[in-house]
């Protein structure tokens, strides 16, 4: 008797402690989502790349790349005047593995970006990152990165 009892608090504490262990890994990749972007928006390049694995794979609308093509694209572009002026995250949602040790974050980003020598433009995005814990540190290890369509989606 003493047993089932004992079987019984453990599968009441898990089920109740459940829902609290991923409320904490959300709110873990919501923050992660919050600072990656403000780096993004920024232009703050090492913080940037530093959410990356070394082996992400990028999908942008010109096509897949990898991190070392991608690194020296945008610190070409940034060195050379351009860049993120405004950003804002809308519409955030975040998916977990059975695990937990992969998160999937979808949303829409809203920018005002500047070409070198050129006016500031509106640009809005919808954006997936898959963040893998690896080594107990959440990385970046795919993104897609497109044109959000424009009115109601």
């Amino acid at each position: 008797m003493l047993r089932l009892a004992a079987c019984a608090l453990c599968s009441i504490a898990l089920l109740t402690l459940a829902p609290l262990a991923h409320a904490g890994r959300e709110a873990d990749i919501r923050a992660l989502e919050r600072d990656f972007n403000a780096t993004y928006g920024a232009n703050d390049l090492d913080k940037y790349f530093a959410f990356y694995s070394d082996d992400a794979i990028l999908w942008f609308p010109d096509g897949r790349t990898d991190i070392p093509s991608y690194k020296k694209m945008w610190t070409d572009y940034v060195n050379s005047g351009g860049g993120i002026r405004a950003f804002r995250l809308s519409d955030l949602h975040i998916r977990f593995s059975p695990l937990g040790d992969t998160a999937v974050a979808s949303y829409e980003l809203h920018l005002k970006t500047q070409d070198p020598g050129k006016p500031i433009v509106s640009e809005d995005y919808q954006e997936t990152d898959i963040w893998f814990k690896i080594s107990g540190t959440w990385k970046i290890t795919h993104v897609h990165y497109s044109p959000a369509p424009k009115g109601p989606h």
